[in-house]
């Protein structure tokens, strides 16, 4: 609970009005206040310009057309090293649906807070040498603008438009977004008026850049209620403009191993990876990973297939998160973990080797993301157990072989080590010699000794050219325990 204002943030205001300015905090931080909590962000409004606010902290940057001086401070506290001092105005027309044309200062903080978006965000606080505040304690002495009556929304828990809802999305369309996000970070429910504005300015969101769709839907998927971000995304006719391919889910029924439908699943698995609190990439590959079960379906009822869907999701998946301009370490991520998600273990089937090609397969670096999003996959097929004996005894496997040769890098010699000792010249033979040598090491770790490998690649250099391309496809093509054999049949076993 808030007792009283950081001397940061205090210290700003004071020297604004001790300049004769006024000074206020406002929007995030003060509805934060209202609930009892600690601000992530402090913003202070004033009637101050913005080349005036500069004069006043010479530790300041401007570097924007909105009025807002960004003042650095000491602090050692991160929500503290920058406070943000935006200049008292007014917006004119948003011909793009984002941004005012032209900004023009105004003279009162009630002005300035009938540009807000939402009443819980229209509130200021004036600052005074004896303030202290707690839940729902809010000094009355001139000091608390609520016009809006933002302070009661707060207590009916609702996210309601300044003003004219049509008129408020009108003019910053992302506005759409961010009402979902609010609600679903306060828990709140999104005032009926409101509501029914976001249902019909929803077409709005075509003209908004994707990077500002995706940041919005980032921080959606990173509160604890995820899946409910989600699914009021679509309750607000707003998730065919951000990802409509997750559309295709809905009513979609499964199989006699599923008792949810595609959409109900992806949104389960969602909400047990925000449970726990997992990074972005996982949150996104367990709400993404059976994205591409609708168009891979065939048949129907309790026997219906969705044969290669985890292909065609990570196919899907790259699509949606290149179109949301999502970079390509995070894409490339998440497309890995949705390709690889459908992974089956038997304990007592599966030898070593095995594990072996799994792990160069998917890459020890994912191996343990896999099996989280795996965790996510299980609960939201309905099923008790997260992590059942099966994958608890992989991960032993995989702690087992994880030191053992999985990749050329890996291996006792290199490719400068067969130029040297066999007196060889670069070219495709060095690449075919230790693609077979990596096969052999796979299936026999102890083989992996210098001395022995480069007799093995003696032996081969006595082959010819096409001779060892063929015995290098074969070492490629060699049927992999965690894809075929085993698993062909637990395919046709669960339909998948």
């Amino acid at each position: 609970m808030m007792e009283k204002i950081p001397s940061e943030v205090f210290n700003i205001s004071e020297k604004l009005t001790q300049a004769d300015y006024k000074a206020y905090l406002v929007g995030g931080c003060v509805r934060d206040i209202a609930l009892g909590k600690t601000p992530k962000d402090w913003d202070i409004a004033t009637n101050a310009k913005p080349q005036e606010i500069q004069k006043l902290f010479p530790q300041s940057i401007y570097e924007n057309s909105f009025g807002t001086v960004a003042v650095k401070t000491n602090s050692s506290d991160e929500s503290l090293k920058i406070i943000e001092i935006t200049s008292f105005r007014l917006e004119g027309k948003y011909t793009d649906k984002r941004h005012p044309d032209e900004i023009k200062f105004a003279k009162t903080i009630e002005e300035d807070l009938a540009r807000r978006d939402f009443t819980v965000n229209a509130m200021a606080l004036k600052l005074n040498s004896k303030f202290q505040v707690s839940n729902y304690n809010l000094d009355r002495m001139e000091s608390f603008i609520d016009p809006y009556s933002g302070e009661k929304d707060i207590g009916a828990k609702l996210i309601c438009c300044v003003g004219n809802p049509t008129e408020r999305f009108s003019e910053d369309a992302l506005r759409l977004m961010r009402a979902v996000r609010l609600a679903v970070e306060l828990g709140f429910t999104i005032e009926e008026n409101t509501a029914s504005a976001i249902r019909e300015n929803a077409p709005l969101l075509n003209a908004i850049a994707k990077e500002r769709l995706r940041d919005e839907l980032i921080k959606i998927i990173m509160s604890k209620s995820a899946m409910q971000g989600i699914q009021l995304l679509e309750d607000m006719s707003l998730l065919k403009y951000i990802i409509p391919e997750l559309r295709s889910g809905i009513n979609c029924e499964q199989n006699l191993h599923h008792i949810y439908t595609v959409w109900e699943h992806n949104l389960r698995a969602l909400d047990y990876a925000a449970g726990k609190s997992y990074p972005l990439e996982i949150r996104l590959a367990a709400l993404l990973h059976d994205v591409a079960k609708p168009q891979t379906k065939r048949g129907t009822g309790r026997n219906s297939t969705f044969y290669g869907h985890e292909v065609a999701g990570a196919r899907e998946t790259g699509k949606i998160l290149k179109r949301l301009a999502f970079s390509k370490e995070t894409m490339d991520k998440i497309v890995h973990l949705v390709r690889y998600h459908l992974f089956y273990y038997n304990v007592g089937d599966v030898t070593p080797a095995g594990v072996r090609r799994f792990i160069k397969r998917v890459g020890i670096e994912n191996v343990e993301d896999l099996i989280k999003v795996r965790e996510a996959d299980r609960i939201g097929s309905g099923v008790p157990k997260a992590v059942p004996y099966k994958i608890r005894h992989l991960m032993f496997m995989v702690e087992k072989v994880r030191k053992d040769p999985v990749n050329p890098k890996m291996l006792a010699v290199n490719g400068t080590d067969l130029i040297e000792k066999l007196n060889l010249k670069p070219g495709p033979i060095i690449g075919q010699i230790l693609d077979i040598l990596l096969e052999e090491v796979l299936d026999n770790p102890e083989k992996n000794d210098k001395k022995l490998l480069l007799e093995e690649a003696e032996e081969l250099l006595r082959m010819s050219y096409d001779e060892l391309e063929s015995l290098r496809q074969k070492a490629k093509n060699r049927k992999e325990e965690f894809e075929e054999g085993i698993e062909g049949e637990l395919r046709g076993k669960f339909h998948v």
